[in-house]
């Protein structure tokens, strides 16, 4: 037969309000009466029902993730398995569930995200992407849901969010290929609907004006097309009378893709084309050559925004304190990518 709270509270002597105070993690709790529950609990291994504790607390203990469309896409990047981890790691300390959504199209997202805070089934949602024109963020705002954003709005200020300093990420990418002794620098760009791929862009831009260099829109590429169009496209792009001698490449995959079209054009790197990408994941290092990429945290970034929402949840009566923007630290992984050609110069 199973355990109920009502029997926690018999054998530890409290009320069964105090049991629920305390399992829920609030703070009314005297500690002589946490410790008692506390001590129940582990003796008995009791598990409080999900359905018992949302009827008590009038929450779902469970977080919505909201996955960019498609979802077999995102679910394949290196990129987003680590940021999840980073999130249900932090949730999982919380005891809070994960619910993830997403859409074969953002009409789809957002009804899928509607269904679930309509239903109650979730307390709010971590946003892990952010579009320009972003439905699901004018549906959570308009509606006064609680949620944390992966990335930074471009139309709304004052959100609570987590992201890396694209802009100062991707100019430190232009610095170090200068200190490389580049000149005709080259960008491999995210999709242009991604507020992400809108600040690379502009880091890259910024940083080449602060070296004096200029900026020419034929050696920036959208990183799909590129692909999508194959070795065609590449070799349009490396018989370019002034070429590029080097590539910033707004994504570990895409550079790995870029490198092996390149090899199938025989063409060398970093001997004929310097690259340096993003997200340093595992596979990066494992390239041939090694990728040079800009550690941007991925972990941390999810571990982070997780922790905010649960602390807004907590203090949801009162106002959370600390910085509504918060901006985890990125580093540049030097490797042979980017290191010094022989002869290009």
């Amino acid at each position: 037969m199973a355990v109920t709270i009502r029997e926690v509270a018999r054998r530890a002597g409290v009320s069964i309000s105090t049991v629920s105070r305390a399992l829920s993690g609030q703070q009314r709790v005297r500690a002589e009466n946490l410790r008692k529950v506390q001590q129940i609990v582990n003796q008995i291994e009791f598990c409080p029902s999900a359905v018992a504790k949302s009827l008590v607390s009038r929450t779902a203990n469970a977080i919505c993730l909201v996955l960019p469309k498609p979802t077999a896409k995102w679910v394949s990047n290196p990129f987003f398995m680590e940021l999840i981890r980073g999130i249900v790691a932090r949730a999982n300390r919380s005891n809070y569930d994960i619910i993830i959504s997403s859409g074969a199209s953002e009409q789809e997202e957002l009804k899928e995200v509607s269904r679930l805070f309509r239903g109650g089934r979730v307390d709010g949602a971590i946003l892990l992407s952010s579009r320009k024109e972003d439905a699901v963020i004018d549906f959570m705002k308009m509606n006064g849901y609680p949620f944390v954003l992966i990335g930074r709005s471009d139309k709304y200020d004052g959100i609570w969010s987590v992201d890396t300093d694209n802009r100062a990420a991707a100019g430190g990418a232009v610095n170090h290929l200068v200190t490389m002794g580049h000149k005709r620098i080259g960008f491999v760009s995210g999709p242009s609907n991604l507020v992400v791929s809108v600040d690379r862009m502009e880091g890259y831009k910024r940083a080449l004006r602060e070296n004096g260099l200029t900026w020419h829109p034929e050696w920036v590429f959208e990183g799909e097309l590129l692909l999508n169009s194959g070795y065609r496209s590449l070799s349009y792009f490396m018989n370019q009378p002034d070429r590029p001698t080097a590539l910033v490449v707004y994504d570990d995959l895409v550079a790995l893709g870029v490198i092996r079209a390149l090899n199938k054009l025989e063409i060398k790197v970093p001997d004929d084309l310097a690259l340096v990408s993003f997200n340093n994941i595992p596979l990066a290092e494992l390239s041939i050559p090694p990728i040079s990429s800009i550690d941007i945290g991925i972990y941390h970034l999810g571990d982070t925004a997780a922790q905010v929402f649960i602390q807004n949840m907590q203090h949801a009566n009162s106002e959370f304190g600390g910085p509504k923007r918060l901006i985890i630290p990125h580093e540049l992984i030097v490797r042979e990518s980017s290191m010094i050609p022989i002869h290009i110069f």
